[in-house]
């Protein structure tokens, strides 16, 4: 069966919780894998128009289609669930039973165990799991459980401090997870039309071809571009809190060293009584 955009609706609507029904539809979606894209696209709009249950069935879908596809070495879903896949865990997860959560998150848990995606993209699936998590304490009053993922990852009870560079780091993420298919998707065009071993197209087809070059540089310029401008508010929070913590570094040194000082003016002083009292005792058990 052929990929088309009405096929792969057809295939999510019927998908249901059965491991035989995931795994499936998991090898059709991976066997048109040159149509990643545009499948995360359309599995991404079925999600957000579907109930909590169907929802996690999508969330099982996509795990079972990112796990085959690090097992095959094969990146062209792990690259396009990159920019999407902290919205749509999120989005599944936020509203759902108790039930449906856990099961979320044990899939996120295996996602970390295995290292489906990279390191950002994961911490920024956690982050927004975790900001669900925070904003319902909150309203209840006091955290529900602790920290949702051990070991590693985001953490809603990180230091006040920390506080206002997660939003910056999850900006991060998401700008460098749609740089870098940006950027892979340029340099592949641009090294296609400049390979001097193959032969060189008509005028028009060459001309055609260039201009969706120049679109897709273009696109890749913009991605970078935003991509610099996130980290360097990171990096900008980054070196105010080391600032901060620099300045403090010097005052506890200060502190060490006069505490250090006293200690060893005690440490004397106590020494001087002492011997005083020796001395007197001394005296006492000499006289008549």
């Amino acid at each position: 069966m052929s990929f088309t955009d009405d096929t792969i609706k057809a295939k999510l609507s019927s998908l249901n919780e059965t491991q035989e029904s995931i795994a499936s539809v998991a090898q059709w979606v991976i066997f048109h894998r040159r149509h990643a894209d545009r499948t995360c696209a359309i599995w991404l709009s079925r999600l957000r128009e579907s109930t909590p249950q169907k929802r996690l069935t999508l969330i099982y879908l996509a795990n079972e289609v990112v796990q085959q596809s690090k097992a095959r070495k094969k990146d062209d879903f792990l690259i396009a669930f990159s920019p999407v896949i902290a919205e749509a865990t999120a989005m599944a997860y936020k509203g759902a039973t108790n039930d449906v959560q856990e099961k979320i998150r044990r899939t996120v848990e295996v996602w970390n165990q295995r290292r489906i995606f990279d390191k950002p993209i994961q911490d920024a699936v956690e982050a927004r799991m975790m900001e669900t998590d925070k904003s319902r304490s909150d309203r209840k009053g006091g955290l529900l459980g602790g920290s949702l993922f051990s070991g590693g990852g985001s953490n809603a009870s990180a230091p006040a401090e920390l506080q206002p560079l997660i939003p910056l780091q999850i900006a991060v993420t998401k700008a460098n997870a749609t740089t870098n298919p940006a950027i892979s998707t340029a340099s592949t065009e641009f090294e296609k039309l400049n390979d001097a071993s193959k032969p060189a197209p008509s005028p028009p087809v060459h001309a055609a071809r260039l201009s969706a070059l120049l679109k897709s540089l273009s696109s890749a310029e913009s991605a970078v571009a935003e991509s610099i401008k996130t980290r360097q508010s990171l990096v900008d929070g980054l070196e105010t809190l080391l600032a901060t913590n620099k300045s403090a570094l010097e005052a506890e040194k200060s502190q060490l060293l006069a505490t250090q000082d006293r200690r060893t003016t005690i440490e004397k002083k106590k020494t001087e009584i002492e011997d005083a009292i020796m001395r007197g005792a001394a005296t006492e058990t000499q006289s008549p």
